[in-house]
């Protein structure tokens, strides 16, 4: 089985789709994909598809369902299959199971290469850590499950999977800023900095990245464009740190060059206090 959840919900058994068209179906197999190999309670199962006021024929729906998924699995494993649909979406413990290995989801892979950027990063491996965030990036093929319309547990699961893949994006960044790459990531900024009008972290990377490519007032006025709009819409100032690098561009601080930075520090905490 090959899952994909990192963008449109992607099911395939031997190479044919097994993703119903009715939509609860479909969160019921999206829900379990995100927990291979463990047991998703019914109870969170019914929660995901009627929220908080299930039907009184909820059970009785929901293992219909089930039922559904079963034979189009077993249609796809096909006769000469080694076990049968009953194997792979196992009914265990007052609950359903995806009996997959953890490989066989995107999610899995994706996670494993970003604790690896993370861990070169800490480690002061600047190269590897920005290609193995960059090769967890490319897994993404839009925003996580972005065909469905899901319920309040995986509303959860997609905030988490895009948070994570924002501070993916955050480190990736940090660790090109520090290989000297700041005229290469101008573009991506510009393009990041539009779609989190508020994110200081971002910001603070788009400065330094204009700041050492020549062009101090560019960085100075993405600053005053921040705070303006911090100001009028959250009716706050900027963080301390983002201030402190505000006034080191000013200064000319050698701490922005990047032979000068420190070498295990993202961009945002560069004057942490």
């Amino acid at each position: 089985m090959r899952i994909q959840v990192l963008g449109p919900l992607a099911v395939e058994v031997s190479g044919e789709s097994v993703i119903p068209t009715a939509s609860k179906p479909r969160q019921i197999l999206s829900l379990l994909a995100l927990y291979p190999g463990r047991a998703v309670p019914m109870q969170t199962l019914m929660e995901e598809i009627w929220g908080m006021r299930p039907p009184q024929s909820a059970i009785t729906t929901l293992q219909s369902y089930i039922l559904q998924l079963r034979r189009r699995i077993g249609r796809a494993m096909g006769p000469d299959a080694p076990g049968d649909a009953k194997e792979v979406l196992a009914t265990r413990h007052g609950g359903y199971l995806l009996q997959v290995p953890e490989a066989c989801v995107d999610m899995h892979e994706y996670e494993l290469l970003v604790a690896e950027g993370r861990a070169a990063f800490e480690a002061g491996d600047n190269e590897r850590s920005s290609q193995r965030l960059r090769k967890a990036l490319d897994l993404w093929r839009g925003p996580a499950l972005v065909d469905l319309k899901v319920g309040p547990i995986l509303e959860i699961e997609v905030m988490r999977l895009e948070e994570s893949r924002l501070l993916a994006v955050e480190r990736r960044i940090d660790a090109d800023l520090r290989l000297g790459r700041h005229a290469e990531l101008i573009v991506d900024l510009t393009e990041l900095t539009a779609r989190h009008p508020h994110h200081e972290g971002l910001h603070s990377q788009a400065m330094v990245a204009l700041y050492r490519s020549g062009r101090q007032g560019s960085a100075l006025g993405i600053y005053q464009r921040l705070r303006t709009r911090l100001v009028e819409d959250l009716g706050v100032e900027p963080s301390p740190q983002l201030q402190r690098l505000h006034q080191a561009m000013l200064t000319v601080d050698p701490l922005l060059n990047v032979a000068s930075g420190p070498q295990r520090t993202s961009t945002f905490d560069l004057f942490a206090a």
